[in-house]
């Protein structure tokens, strides 16, 4: 078996694919690899100190385990100790913030120094390496359209559908095709979450006026995962006057989310209707003829080819999303690299066969969901239903709407159906829960404790 750090160094690789590039430098950039103990299967990853080892394992633990479950082909278990050697390394870095010239003192005095537009879309992630079909065409037609004429054509533009449909990939297509016809063009491409915490850090380093001067002197803004913006009333407004400013100014927004702007819970309706006033364009799950086409096009970039019928099992099996059928070709090219054996189809469905599990699992239920949480409060699954309001009662029953939003792909009005409540009261539930999980901790870690139960 190969050393940890070479372990590590492959599974960098499939990181910075996964992860958008500052969430992968900002976060997982600095960290290595300690040792791999192959008998218990538990892999140890270096961290700077305890607090970045307790925020890795609550934001990134799942991720990482799922790639280097990729890379060895079986279960891993991270651990995260102090490495006391990256201290030396903090201590030589230059800090700043992911925009330059916003979080730092300007060079030239009471100036302040304009940012910079990052380049940090994905040079893969092309209109040519995306895979067209009868699920993804009218937001690829108009996506190409906005590239031709942006600011005019589709103004703003609102991608939404699941998780692993090809949205971040268009929105990225996009940038990419629009940076290489103009090449002096001021183009920005993140997450909502990451103009959350940019809008938070230049308050913080009193440095609103350079965030609005270089996110409102945009030609082209992208937003991937906008659903991030609910309850964050703040970011939300600051957004909504960047929003008007560079709409007034028939400059291009593209949005992306996994839902329609009317189905975010807790947005400000001004937003919503700002969303809503251009283009809105849905991804839908790939057909089984496209899966194929999307794995024959995945293969091209690499040198390990596998025959149709290892593409056909693993088209058939996996049906979800393109993430994790990209995935499970990924697990076995790893596999063949590493090893240097022959791949026939026995062996194929027994490396993928927890993704293929997975993909199979009942969904989860609106009724599990009220039963679990019944019984974890100690009141009835009646009471779920019932039109009872005191306090031990009402709280546990927005709980379960609130995670059945979540963890479920049902729409607001049939979780309010399986309630006996209209739609209207889930949104309030949901709004209600989610304040107060910011506010209560031990409240917090009890309804994540009830979503891990839940998901397992």
């Amino acid at each position: 078996m190969e050393s940890a750090p070479t372990i590590w160094t492959t599974a960098q690789l499939a990181l910075q694919k996964k992860l958008d590039r500052d969430s992968y430098e900002r976060y997982l950039a600095g960290v290595n690899a300690l040792a791999f103990d192959e008998s218990k299967d538990v892999f140890t990853l270096g961290v700077l100190n305890d607090f970045s080892g307790l925020w890795l394992e609550s934001n990134y633990k799942d991720v990482l385990e799922e790639v280097l479950r990729d890379v060895l082909g079986r279960r891993i278990t991270i651990k995260f100790e102090v490495d006391g050697r990256l201290e030396d390394v903090a201590a030589g870095a230059a800090t700043g913030s992911i925009i330059d010239g916003v979080g730092g003192e300007p060079e030239n005095g009471d100036a302040a120094a304009e940012p910079v537009p990052r380049c940090r879309y994905r040079p893969d992630f092309t209109f040519d390496t995306f895979v067209v079909g009868s699920s993804n065409r009218i937001p690829y037609a108009a996506a190409q359209a906005v590239c031709k004429n942006p600011g005019k054509a589709y103004n703003p533009m609102f991608i939404y559908g699941g998780v692993g449909l090809g949205k971040t990939h268009l929105l990225q297509a996009i940038a990419n095709e629009v940076a290489a016809r103009r090449k002096r063009a001021k183009i920005e491409f993140l997450t909502s979450e990451e103009f959350v915490n940019l809008y938070v850090e230049a308050i913080q380093t009193k440095t609103l006026p350079s965030f609005r001067r270089h996110f409102r002197s945009l030609e082209i803004l992208l937003i991937d995962d906008v659903q991030f913006f609910e309850g964050k009333v703040g970011s939300s407004e600051e957004f909504f006057h960047t929003f008007n400013t560079l709409h007034n100014a028939h400059k291009q927004i593209i949005l992306a989310s996994d839902r329609t702007p009317q189905e975010i819970s807790g947005l400000e309706q001004r937003l919503v209707s700002r969303f809503d006033c251009g283009l809105s364009a849905e991804t839908l799950p790939p057909d089984l003829e496209m899966r194929v086409a999307i794995l024959k096009k995945k293969q091209e970039t690499q040198t390990i080819k596998f025959p149709d019928e290892i593409l056909f099992l693993i088209a058939n099996r996996i049906t979800s999303n393109i993430r994790t059928l990209e995935s499970a070709l990924t697990r076995l090219i790893m596999n063949v690299s590493a090893f240097g054996s022959e791949l026939n189809l026995e062996m194929a469905e027994e490396l993928l066969r927890d993704k293929f599990e997975n993909e199979t699992a009942k969904p989860l239920s609106v009724d599990a969901i009220q039963r679990r949480v019944a019984e974890y409060h100690d009141i009835r699954f009646a009471d779920m239903t019932s039109k009872k309001r005191p306090q031990n009662i009402a709280v546990p029953r927005m709980v379960a709407m609130y995670i059945a939003r979540k963890l479920t792909d049902m729409s607001l009005p049939a979780i309010g159906d399986s309630f006996n409540r209209n739609h209207a009261t889930i949104i309030h539930a949901v709004a209600t829960i989610d304040k107060r999980m910011a506010a209560d901790e031990n409240f917090r870690h009890n309804v994540n404790v009830l979503m891990r139960q839940l998901r397992s």
